[in-house]
């Protein structure tokens, strides 16, 4: 009987959870392929077309519409994403591996790296922006909003690395010191190797939550525009429909990024297990 009930409501709760999750996707999908220029962001479609992505390229003819203002946003969104995952995810490797041996303050230590995540990115970014103008430091996006995303992004890459590292079997390193083998090169040669998987997980968290970071950038990146910040302008003066062209477009980068990640972790699962085969042999 409980079953019977249960069951029905999960099923209504997935439901809408998952229509909730990819329905503005479908909807922003399906406005992408409506006619140019006169055809906005409206249902019914006037008619179906790929004007809205031409125009993003420049390979339609001039109209009143304007080329979205993403080109230099966008390339500066990936130099700051790429740099804040490289950095943040060294950081969060090596204050991890420190992690495996308890050490006095380690408690608080946690908790500080943990909390630049769970600080508001208004009020971090708002606090940058007033540290700088005091210091007269002046305010870019690969400078002071630099620094706010590796404090954004360093405690994620350090949880999922501090999890690899708490399943991890330290009688291999154990085993390779015992054989002569000085502690970086087993770093390098037997725990890299082993903990990779984590390394990119780590790094596609830095990645991602940096190339969509809005509130601590927006105050923080001074003059120059990040792509999300570009898109925010856009919206506050007209929406048209290329704007849902160039969401499809990143959305598609993304997945293009997951399938990326899972052929990696496919590769390197696929050597760990070769590997334990032979030392198993």
């Amino acid at each position: 009987m409980q079953s019977r009930v249960v069951k029905p409501l999960l099923a209504v709760y997935t439901g809408l959870f998952l229509l909730f999750l990819y329905g503005p996707l479908v909807v922003l999908a399906i406005l992408s392929f409506q006619t140019g220029p006169e055809g906005g962001p409206q249902f019914p479609i006037i008619e179906w077309s790929t004007y809205w992505y031409q125009h993003l390229f420049g390979l339609t003819p001039p109209s009143r519409i304007a080329p979205l203002p993403i080109e230099e946003s966008l390339v500066r969104s990936l130099v700051l994403a790429f740099a804040t995952m490289i950095v943040s995810t060294v950081l969060g490797v090596t204050s991890a591996q420190a992690f495996r041996t308890r050490f006095k303050g380690s408690g608080i230590v946690f908790y500080m790296i943990v909390l630049g995540m769970m600080v508001p990115g208004v009020l971090v970014g708002l606090g940058m922006a007033l540290v700088a103008n005091t210091l007269g430091i002046a305010r870019h996006w690969w400078s002071t909003a630099f620094v706010l995303h590796v404090v954004y992004t360093f405690p994620f890459a350090f949880l999922v690395m501090l999890a690899i590292f708490n399943r991890f079997d330290p009688s291999v390193e154990e085993a390779s010191w015992s054989l002569g083998v000085s502690p970086a090169r087993t770093f390098r040669k037997v725990t890299f190797p082993l903990i990779f998987p984590g390394v990119l997980s780590a790094m596609l968290f830095a990645f991602t939550l940096s190339y969509d970071e809005f509130s601590r950038t927006l105050f923080a990146s001074g003059r120059e525009l990040t792509l999300p910040l570009a898109i925010y302008g856009t919206f506050s003066v007209e929406i048209h429909p290329n704007v849902f062209a160039f969401g499809v477009l990143t959305t598609l980068f993304s997945f293009a990024l997951l399938g990326v990640y899972a052929v990696l972790m496919s590769l390197s699962v696929r050597r760990a297990k070769r590997l334990a085969i032979q030392e198993d042999a």
